[in-house]
């Protein structure tokens, strides 16, 4: 009988080890995508210009203000904490509540990314000739999806535990 409680023991501790790993890989992506965002609300044009959806003719169908990088940043810096921080018991209930519905909203918000609105963004989009359909087919929708799947493997990994 104490063999199998140690075994036990192990198994979970190698469980939260890999969603543990896995919630770093995914805190440390939110970062740097959020300083991306704060580097480009502070005027920065590096890998800009390829980040906006665009018509066939090459028009861009969004054009963000300030406001919009710097409320996208906080979003993405708020999902960096909850990934960094979310084995940590908090003290309120409606935090412990607001942290739930983030682990599960944030992976079902990447998926629905990464599929897209049909049109201009995702894997299933009918514009396919322009920069941005390039890197969004390679890495945009990609990454959405990979942040999607860890996501939803860390979510498991906490149901297990």
């Amino acid at each position: 009988m104490k063999k199998m409680s140690e075994r036990l023991k192990k198994e979970i501790g190698r469980r939260k080890y890999k969603s543990n790993s896995l919630s770093k890989i995914l805190s440390i992506v939110f970062l740097f995508l959020s300083a991306i965002h704060f580097y480009w609300a502070f005027g920065g044009t590096w890998g800009f210009n390829n980040t906006l959806p665009e018509t066939s003719e090459g028009i861009k169908v969004l054009s963000p203000t300030f406001t919009d990088s710097i409320i996208v940043a906080f979003v993405l810096l708020l999902f960096s904490k909850v990934y960094l921080f979310y084995q940590k018991p908090l003290k309120s209930k409606t935090l412990t509540y607001l942290k739930t519905i983030l682990l599960w909203l944030i992976p079902f918000l990447f998926l629905l990314r990464s599929i897209g609105d049909l049109y201009y963004v995702g894997f299933f989009r009918q514009i396919q000739n322009t920069n941005f359909a390039y890197f969004d087919g390679y890495l945009y929708s990609p990454l959405c999806l990979t942040i999607s799947f860890i996501g939803f493997i860390i979510l498991i990994k906490v149901k297990k535990a």
